[in-house]
């Protein structure tokens, strides 16, 4: 019989942590999982409930928790009688971690993915339920597993133990991200981008934390040098977003910033493009963004954020965050058809 492990998350929606906990419990048939959503179903729920794991919502009100849904959460945990508890994020690390406990599993599992706690970047909610994760550190999590060398260092410098540190990087189904010349084409044609013609991108939902207006005040430098286009996808970054389509007017880009909205073929829009760029200010841990276009032969320009300066090594260049001056230099040191 496969050991159980219930995995509690704050939400299912479209997210780095979704996504690799997604991609864990759909490639991991040596145990069975539970997934426990503190919210709802969220995008990842189907797709899990699909391949056969099982999967609750607690329909928990984001930012409102209540000892109510804490014992429904125990009770639940307690009746899949589960050989351990994964966690993930901070909410689902102090809320799973103390419920798993009052049903009795003594195997706790916390999940890190952030590798910043400022207030540009974090709700105070979320900085106050940090800190108070930090305390109990010492005596809920067996370990605490995070996805980045700095998410370790910087939740180490706030008073989590440090032995129970453990850095486990995202993992990645190179079966689908992998270089692919007939995609590059299809979705060229698709955004009528000839094969010739740079092209950039970013994947990631419009939100202050990727600072989108950063890439579009970067390539607003480079764009009278050179004929390119650029797609940004992702939740939100459509004609329907008036401040993106402010920002893109201003800069004199109309025309050559496509916004394509969120998208399911992920590795297509990788391999379509010269480089992919991520603009982020701070909050990433191990951008799945950027392992994601690297694996489909992508070169990658990123502001040094989480570990991604360590991931692109000498295959892409990284700048300072809300540099644009930077941001637009470091593009321009790659190689595209100028």
């Amino acid at each position: 019989m496969k050991k159980k492990i219930v995995h509690v998350i704050t939400g299912l929606n479209n997210g780095g942590a979704e996504g690799v906990l997604t991609r864990l419990c759909l490639n991991g048939q040596d145990f069975e999982h539970v997934v426990i959503s503190l919210t709802d179903l969220g995008k990842y729920g189907p797709q899990l409930l699909e391949a056969g794991i099982k999967v609750h919502g607690l329909k928990m009100s984001p930012g409102r928790p209540s000892f109510r849904k804490l014992f429904e959460l125990s009770k639940l945990i307690k009746n899949e009688n589960p050989f351990l508890v994964q966690t993930w994020m901070y909410h689902a690390d102090l809320f799973g971690g103390v419920a798993a406990k009052l049903s009795g599993v003594e195997r706790v599992f916390w999940g890190i993915r952030h590798s910043t706690l400022d207030k540009n970047n974090s709700k105070l909610l979320t900085r106050i339920i940090a800190r108070v994760c930090a305390v109990l550190s010492y005596i809920l999590p067996e370990r605490i597993i995070c996805c980045a060398e700095k998410a370790k260092d910087v939740h180490a410098r706030i008073g989590y133990q440090k032995s129970k540190l453990v850095v486990i990087p995202n993992g990645y189904d190179l079966r689908k991200f992998s270089p692919d010349s007939e995609s590059r084409e299809r979705l060229r044609s698709e955004f009528n981008v000839p094969v010739a013609m740079p092209l950039l991108g970013m994947v990631g939902r419009f939100a202050e934390q990727k600072d989108h207006k950063n890439l579009i005040d970067a390539l607003s430098l480079i764009h009278s040098a050179l004929d390119f286009r650029c797609i940004l996808v992702g939740d939100n970054l459509n004609g329907q977003n008036s401040q993106v389509c402010e920002w893109v007017a201003h800069a004199g880009l109309a025309g050559k910033v496509l916004l394509a909205g969120p998208r399911t073929d992920i590795p297509e829009i990788m391999n379509a493009l010269d480089i992919h760029v991520l603009s982020s200010n701070g909050g990433e841990g191990f951008p799945n963004v950027v392992a994601e276009a690297m694996a489909c032969g992508t070169p990658c320009v990123s502001t040094d954020v989480g570990d991604a300066k360590a991931i692109i090594g000498n295959t892409g260049t990284t700048c300072p965050v809300s540099d644009c001056q930077a941001l637009s230099r470091s593009i321009k040191k790659l190689p595209m058809s100028w």
